[in-house]
């Protein structure tokens, strides 16, 4: 393992957005067998602080490498395309209307159907974002587009977040 692989080297697995979640899961445990701290009790406190940063390392790549929002804004990362999304906040009037149309039906939803109704066209928003992150990517390797997706999908992830509370309101 080397300290300066990017997380896709790191893992064995082509630097694409589309992959095999089965395959990132079985390569984080095989990468976790081989940096376990135990294995290098024998080798010293050293070695087992050494395991304990890779393994350290490991976790982290893992949870960017799973996350399809988290390894598009990397792979764009990679490509000298960063999201910037605390600095750069502007969006396409259309994407923003949308978001101002969810918070009006977000605010006025008050029962299980009509949030569920509103569940299902914010996860079609999000299927088809992740959609065009892929083409993209991994097709036209349109890295500044990407990034447009990728903003666009960080705003959705953070409405379905607040269409989860409004659930756990009704619950209540």
């Amino acid at each position: 393992m080397n300290l300066h692989s990017n997380d896709f080297e790191l893992f064995g697995i082509a630097q694409q957005f589309a992959q095999d979640r089965a395959v990132l899961d079985a390569r984080w445990k095989e990468l976790q067998r081989e940096a376990h701290p135990d294995k290098f009790a024998a080798q010293g406190d050293a070695a087992q602080r050494v395991a304990m940063q890779w393994s350290v390392r490991i976790n982290e790549a893992y949870q960017r490498l799973r996350n399809p929002l988290k390894r598009a804004a990397y792979l764009c990362e990679l490509a000298g395309a960063p999201i910037n999304a605390h600095s750069n906040t502007a969006m396409p009037a259309a994407f923003l209307m949308q978001q101002m149309q969810w918070r009006e039906e977000l605010e006025e939803a008050h029962n299980d159907d009509a949030l569920n109704a509103l569940r299902e066209n914010v996860e079609a928003a999000q299927r088809t974002l992740v959609d065009e992150c892929a083409l993209r990517l991994d097709v036209q390797h349109d890295y500044p587009a990407a990034v447009q997706s990728v903003r666009a999908l960080m705003f959705i992830e953070k409405f379905a977040h607040d269409l989860d509370l409004a659930f756990e309101k009704l619950e209540i």
